[in-house]
């Protein structure tokens, strides 16, 4: 029996110890378990984040949740590659939190070389970029080989106490290292007191770092692409305005009205707009279709862009013209002169009057013309049928060009001269129009992503009508989504109230509202957009930024 009691004792013992050492393992392996599950999460996290400032301010939240830091700050390599630059701060026991989504930090970045080029190897972080090595610091006062003076004088003027650090150097995909991140007093969990950083917490940043750094890279790329695009499609509609001198700022003033309606119909709480909310994305994508709406203009000439008059191409003909009548002009006075001369010779005194009342008559009616020419040259006016057939016949009178006879007006003088309304002919009026139709192909053709790939249809629609009647596709009320009527507003408002036009003067806004509203009773435009413009006032603010005071008559 004494050998069966101490048999089972001995198993009893062999049986708890087994038991505390399966729990412990049990233990230890649900912590790493959670820990991976917690990594997993967090890359996850950052992989969705595409805002940079919101992500590197994650970045160190997690770093320091993770290993328990009180503290940490966020470096990241300036684009030079000379500097490691303050992005997040953040002291949870002093209240501290700075970077980040809280707006940019203002101090000087950490050299990584010194004046004569040698390496800066004296600051933790400088060395960790420089090398791109972990490096684990138990207490910063005794460590030795690293200058902590920043630190010691940060402690001496909060009364805080700087101990254990661990630097992190997070690297890309290239392993380059593009930031530091630089962790401060590690807590226990149980106790609070500070202590060092141990192996694990060494293994998890690194696997945090490593995550971050990837999450860095792609939110910079974006960002980067982002900007790029941003930037091309800023300078093509500043390309675009540049085209002509008479329509400079066209372009930006269509996406600043559209903005406008678009901001206006966002804050509606009642009426037939409050159920439209726009979002970032949405309205990102309305603004950018604003400020490509005219890129189709790259394709259509100057000379008709900025035809001003009607005889205008590369210069305005009307001085060749007045060149004309000055040949024609001074062969009159020759062919005067000389039948005065032979007429004093026969001593026909009483001739030599009625030559001299006949010789100035000509020249009245040459003046008369040209100053009717230079009067329809300009289309202010409807060319009624009587003015055309002045023109015409204007057009028969001869001139001589070097012995060669030869008509007053040439056939496309004439053909511009008589056009009954503004300065375009039909075909170049054509090109004008086929703007809108290029604008949309060219568009159509970039690969714009998701979030902007409505830019096309909306940019292309822009002088499209309700009633069908518009260009290029001839779209009806039922094909055009709001957000092309709101632009189609914007481009017109935006014409009819621009002062920088040389064929027509700044009208007032009481003259662009009757034109608005004979546009809407045409079936033109849309009513209750319109409607709306005018209740928000948006034709006040517009004006009063863009308009000249006499226009603002309303």
């Amino acid at each position: 029996m004494p050998y069966k009691e101490n048999s089972f004792s001995e198993n009893k013992e062999v049986n708890d110890f087994v038991h505390r050492v399966l729990a412990e393992v049990h233990t230890f392996a649900q912590k790493q378990a959670d820990h991976i599950q917690r990594l997993n999460e967090i890359g996850a996290a950052l992989s969705a984040e595409n805002n940079l400032a919101k992500l590197l301010e994650m970045i160190l939240t997690e770093a320091k949740n993770f290993t328990n830091a009180d503290g940490g700050t966020l470096y990241m390599m300036t684009d030079d590659e000379q500097h490691l630059k303050f992005t997040v701060v953040e002291t949870d026991s002093l209240g501290i939190k700075m970077g980040g989504t809280m707006g940019e930090i203002t101090w000087p970045p950490l050299p990584l070389y010194k004046d004569d080029g040698a390496q800066n190897r004296e600051m933790v972080a400088a060395l960790c970029a420089l090398e791109g090595k972990l490096i684990n610091i138990e207490d910063v006062y005794t460590a030795a080989g690293f200058n902590f003076e920043g630190t010691k004088k940060f402690d001496q003027g909060t009364g805080y106490h700087s101990k254990s650090m661990l630097v992190i150097p997070m690297k890309n995909y290239e392993n380059e290292v593009i930031g530091v991140c630089q962790l401060l007093n590690r807590k226990d969990p149980q106790t609070g007191e500070v202590t060092h950083f141990s192996k694990d917490d060494e293994k998890s940043t690194t696997s945090l770092a490593s995550q971050a750094a990837v999450a860095i890279t792609n939110a910079k790329l974006i960002n980067d692409l982002r900007n790029l695009l941003e930037s091309f499609i800023k300078s093509i509609a500043s390309a675009i305005d540049a085209k002509s001198p008479y329509t400079g700022g066209h372009v930006r003033k269509v996406a600043e009205i559209t903005m406008m309606v678009a901001d206006a119909l966002n804050n509606a709480n009642d009426g037939g707009y409050k159920e439209v909310k726009y979002g970032f994305d949405q309205l990102n994508e309305l603004r950018i279709a604003a400020l490509m709406h005219d890129v189709g203009k790259i394709t259509t000439p100057e000379y008709v862009v900025d035809k001003s008059t009607k005889l205008e191409t590369v210069y305005d003909r009307i001085g060749v013209i007045k060149t004309r009548f000055e040949v024609l002009k001074r062969d009159y006075r020759i062919e005067f002169l000389e039948k005065k001369q032979a007429l004093e010779k026969e001593g026909k005194s009483d001739e030599i009057a009625f030559l001299e009342a006949e010789y100035e008559s000509q020249i009245a009616i040459l003046d008369d013309d040209i100053s009717f020419l230079e009067v329809a040259n300009i289309g202010g006016e409807f060319m009624a049928d009587e003015k055309i057939a002045r023109v015409h016949s204007i057009a028969e009178k001869k001139w001589n060009e070097c012995g060669i006879e030869k008509p007053l007006l040439s056939e496309d003088e004439v053909m511009n001269i008589t056009i009954r309304k503004g300065t375009l002919t039909e075909d170049e009026r054509q090109k004008i129009n086929d703007h809108a139709r290029m604008s949309k192909e060219m568009l159509d053709q970039l690969p714009f992503p998701k979030k902007l790939r409505r830019v096309p249809e909306i940019a292309g629609s822009h002088h499209e009508k309700l009633n069908g009647k518009g260009y290029p596709q001839g779209l009806t009320a039922e094909q055009l989504s709001l957000e092309s009527r709101i632009l189609a507003l914007a481009d017109i408002f935006e014409a009819l109230t621009a002062s920088d036009r040389p064929y027509k003067d700044a009208k007032k806004l009481s003259e662009v509202a009757k034109i608005i509203g004979f546009m809407v009773k045409d079936g033109e435009l849309d009513g209750e957009l319109v409607k709306f413009f005018y209740e928000q006032k948006l034709h006040m603010e517009y004006g009063e930024k863009e308009l000249k005071p006499e226009q603002i008559d309303i």
